[in-house]
């Protein structure tokens, strides 16, 4: 069984074994005798990698004798294997050539935080979000018996990532057209079941093994001659695995269930899965690891061991944390205790991101009125406009990427019928070192075309608590997006005061240039001004515009700026330019945003540094254009 740690090695660990198994080549030359050994030293190197690094951290604890086992038995990267989101995946990209790489773990030009197929062969899905490894295992399959190619696709989901309908959608599928492939069910928090043991590991290998499925192949042709034998004996067989294995479900839907094993015992891994290697049609592996596991704190609290950043030096200096304002999600969490306690229509909604998103004080104040749904971004929406539909006041906690994954749902099941639902947007713009599938670069594009609905933009954390009041009351469907992280520590007001709907307001009066900042850029706008001159307005509004203002501001100046942390194609200056267009307004325009270009991953001043928006970009970027005019 594996070793347990109690702390992160400072140095790097001596590993013989992995130092011969830099790849699944060199894995597979080992003997397997000396398996669970190079296991604890792949935990150990994951430990020393993610302390240097940060990162995440107990998902991939998890998983070490799980990746040991799939590189060990399947011939990949021939054989396809799909992880499911990526947090799992560390200890994958150690064991398949990218060790000496890890040092640069999610940092700008180094290893990716999730599976990357441009980063390498063995990565064969780019992941981010949850719930699609079964899916693209199995248009993996399909396409291969298509070409005649005869290689294996496994999918290693999460019981987590099972909540959301899309790994259902894929496992209704499968059996229909009788794939070949491999789901295996990494069950980290016994949701399913707890029958694991010597029992089911013994049963897994006899229920999978060769003897076992020519029987049941051979008795199936003889009772079929028999009229009924063949079902009878079938469901004798369904509720005698029921009795003893939670498998009833995916049997129903078509798939020879195997397990609950014990994902950390390698040899029951391994037999396993060599047995189910040969199978024929979909196969589905039930395994039952513990997050965090060989890591002593992180098995004791695997929630704030997700993830860790990196260890300081030994001996460094302490230095003193820069002074800064709370973070944008902590003045969500604090206003929705707020409003919740003065209006008692109100309900929380989140999809799986309670402590991410700061739901945890109301949850535990009021829960009742708190809904966690889990990863299933479609339903939290639609089940938003059923609450709505009956008096209630939903307000949508969600991250910006994940409401990518609701679009239909806002469209169809909220604005659609003009629903009061609020939706609280956090992590908006550039995220950092999650890069691009992390990053809410897009929402502005995607909700300001998006008829009838209410889309603010604050610019600060006291703006952030009088637009959440704002959309808590307004008639219809709104949305307010913040960023990641702290303000600028703005005074915060405790009333809960809403803003006049589409009213942007002048911070400061220059004379040629005006900046329209839609966010928190405004900080970095009113710098260059100081330098430029220039007129700076906090628009606070995409939808509606502040029409009026605009106008002013075109007739005033000779060059107007609109400034945003998203998309340029499609966002809050493409609706400034759309506005001027209508009114037959020519005016020089420039815009600052994300490019139309995927950000990669790196320190967030770095990001906005390479995409032109802080204060020196910014500026650089205006006197570019004033030399032109």
């Amino acid at each position: 069984m594996p070793t347990t740690f109690k702390e992160i090695p400072r140095e790097r660990p001596s590993t013989p074994l992995l130092d011969n198994a830099a790849t699944p080549d060199g894995l597979r030359r080992l003997g397997e005798a000396e398996l669970e050994a190079l296991a604890d030293e792949l935990r150990l190197e994951l430990l020393y990698t993610v302390g240097q690094t940060g990162g995440h951290f107990g998902a991939g604890l998890g998983v070490i004798e799980l990746t040991v086992a799939l590189h060990y038995v399947f011939d990949t990267p021939d054989d396809r294997l799909v992880w499911d989101v990526g947090h799992q995946a560390y200890p994958h990209k150690i064991l398949t050539g990218r060790r000496e790489k890890m040092s640069t773990l999610r940092q700008k030009g180094g290893v990716a935080a999730f599976p990357r197929r441009g980063e390498s062969e063995y990565d064969t899905f780019g992941v981010g979000h949850s719930s699609t490894s079964i899916s693209a295992a199995l248009g993996m399959a399909l396409a291969n018996r298509l070409q005649g190619i005869d290689r294996k696709a496994i999918a290693v989901i999460g019981d987590g990532a099972l909540t959301a309908g899309m790994a259902f959608e894929a496992l209704n599928h499968a059996p229909e057209v009788k794939a070949d492939m491999l789901v295996i069910l990494n069950d980290n928090d016994m949701s399913i079941s707890r029958n694991v043991g010597g029992l089911s590991n013994y049963l897994a290998k006899i229920l999978s093994s060769r003897t076992y499925a020519s029987m049941r192949e051979g008795s199936k042709k003889v009772l079929s001659r028999l009229p009924g034998a063949w079902e009878i004996a079938r469901r004798t067989e369904e509720y005698a695995k029921g009795m003893l294995v939670p498998g009833t479900l995916f049997e129903e839907l078509g798939w020879n269930y195997i397990g609950p094993i014990d994902g950390h015992d390698l040899p029951t891994l391994i037999a396993t899965l060599r047995n189910m290697r040969d199978l024929k049609g979909p196969q589905f592996l039930h395994v039952v690891t513990k997050k965090g596991k060989g890591f002593a704190p992180a098995e004791i609290d695997p929630i704030g061991y997700h993830a860790i950043t990196k260890l300081d030096p030994v001996n460094a200096p302490s230095t003193p944390k820069k002074a800064g304002g709370p973070k944008y999600s902590g003045v969500f969490g604090q206003w929705l205790c707020d409003m919740a306690q003065a209006d008692e229509r109100l309900v929380g909604i989140t999809p799986a991101m309670k402590e991410g998103s700061d739901l945890v004080a109301f949850s535990e104040r009021f829960p009742e009125r708190y809904f966690d749904v889990a990863i299933a971004e479609q339903h939290a929406v639609t089940l938003a406009a059923g609450m709505a539909c009956e008096g209630a006041k939903p307000v949508v906690a969600i991250y910006s990427t994940f409401l990518q994954r609701g679009y239909d749902q806002l469209i169809h099941d909220v604005a659609v019928q003009n629903l009061d639902v609020l939706f609280a947007i956090d992590r908006a713009g550039l995220v950092g070192e999650d890069g691009p599938t992390h990053a809410g670069s897009f929402d502005l594009s995607y909700l300001r075309c998006i008829p009838g609905m209410l889309v603010m933009t604050p610019s600060d954390e006291n703006e952030l608590r009088r637009m959440l009041t704002t959309g808590h009351l307004f008639n219809g469907p709104a949305a307010v997006r913040y960023p990641r992280g702290t303000g600028p520590n703005a005074v915060i007001d405790s009333a809960l005061e809403p803003l006049e709907i589409g009213k942007g307001v002048v911070r400061r009066q220059g004379s040629r240039v005006a900046m329209l900042v839609f966010g928190v850029q405004l900080a970095d706008a009113l710098k260059v001004a100081e330098n430029i001159d220039a007129t700076v307005v906090d628009m606070r509004f995409v939808k509606p515009l502040d029409e009026a203002l605009v106008r002013e501001m075109a007739a005033s100046h000779d060059l107007l700026v609109t400034i945003e942390e998203n998309a340029i194609m499609g966002g809050a200056g493409a609706a400034v330019s759309e506005f001027l267009a209508r009114e037959n307004v020519l005016k020089s325009v420039l815009h600052l945003g994300l490019p139309d270009v995927y950000v990669e991953h790196a320190k967030p001043t770095q990001m906005l540094a390479e995409c032109g928006l802080d204060a020196d970009g910014i500026e650089a970027s205006i006197r570019k254009r004033l030399d032109i005019i």
